[in-house]
């Protein structure tokens, strides 16, 4: 099977070949995977056998000025699209230091309102004149990426400490940001549909929890944000297009919700910050796919990996409805001969 009809036959519920294998290793684990033996000259995913995908996305951004500030030994300190000035260490794998927000008060955003307008050359033509056709032959799972709600708000235009206390005193402002945003998703996506590019499912990140808990409460959710993910779904599904949502921490008891307004799939199923994948899918298995639920940090050990693979992936599997990855991504702590072996595991114990 291909990809695009392995993962189609999980968003149908219904049982493959084997189930769809997907991840995010960071660049420092690449470096060290190049130095125990993976080849430079084969893309990773085609060496491991795991499954292929192609996102599309678009600029909804403000379109401030991206510039360097200061380039220095171990750091750069540059300013993004979307008005916030960022400190990134060269240290690989490293997280970036937000030193500043441009757009964190109700006069500031009206300004950065006005600059999200539609434009054609908000969608990267070339791309995906250059792209598109090979793609759908090499068989992917098509994704529009958009970029909308909580997470991407707090953290890369708003900060997030002013922004969750707008959530209380500002809730018409945080509801227009959010909005705005996925009008101009829209905008492009609409564009692209209409140019005759088609997509399998739309997805975009919204971490609403850490650990134990979520940022904000269900009836904050339900008042601010749920509307435009509801929004979204809606678009989706009147055009054929599944649903994914990436949302990192604890939203154990945001489900319910989710499963109302049609989400189709959640990732990553972080079970290190208090998420219970087969408590998921024995209750809501028939609903929706879930994607990930695997403990990254068991990952650099392979026996306690493997096991723990044994244990969830038969049941996460049953009828369909599951696709493998960590519950994040894959830390340079994870050996070659590690993934090696989780790769050959997964397709053993997760075939059909």
């Amino acid at each position: 099977m291909t990809s695009k009809e392995r993962f189609l036959r999980m968003y149908q519920h219904k049982e493959a070949d084997r189930i769809p294998i997907i991840d995010g290793p960071w660049a420092g684990t690449f470096r060290r995977w190049h130095n125990e033996g993976l080849p430079t000259d084969i893309d990773w995913v085609e060496y491991f056998g795991i499954d292929k995908t192609a996102s599309i996305g678009c600029d909804n951004s403000p379109r401030y000025e991206s510039k360097v500030i200061e380039d220095g030994e171990d750091y750069t300190i540059f300013t993004t699209n979307w008005g916030a000035t960022l400190k990134s260490f060269k240290l690989e794998d490293s997280t970036p230091e937000f030193l500043d927000f441009k757009v964190n008060t109700p006069e500031a955003w009206e300004e950065a309102k006005a600059r999200m307008q539609y434009s054609e050359d908000r969608i990267d033509w070339g791309g995906l004149k250059a792209n598109y056709d090979r793609w759908v032959a090499d068989g992917r799972w098509l994704i529009g990426q958009f970029w909308f709600g909580f997470d991407v708000t707090h953290s890369w235009m708003f900060g997030t400490e002013d922004f969750l206390v707008a959530m209380y005193e500002e809730p018409d402002m945080v509801m227009d940001i959010f909005d705005t945003y996925l009008k101009l998703d829209l905008a492009c996506f609409d564009r692209i549909l209409e140019e005759g590019y088609k997509i399998d499912c739309i997805s975009w990140p919204d971490d609403m929890g850490y650990k134990g808990t979520t940022f904000f409460s269900n009836e904050m959710y339900r008042e601010l944000l749920k509307p435009f993910h509801k929004k979204a779904c809606d678009w989706a599904h009147e055009r054929g297009i599944y649903v994914h949502l990436h949302s990192c921490g604890n939203i154990m008891e945001r489900i319910d919700d989710l499963v109302e307004i049609g989400i189709d799939a959640l990732n990553p199923l972080e079970v290190k910050a208090g998420m219970k994948p087969l408590e998921l899918k024995e209750k809501y298995g028939d609903k929706m796919v879930f994607h990930g639920g695997i403990n990254a940090v068991l990952w650099d050990d392979k026996e306690a990996i493997l096991e723990e693979i044994r244990r969830c992936v038969p049941k996460m599997k049953e009828k369909g409805g599951y696709i493998f990855s960590s519950d994040h991504s894959v830390p340079n702590s994870v050996s070659l001969e590690n993934f090696t072996a989780i790769v050959e595991e997964v397709k053993r114990i997760g075939a059909y």
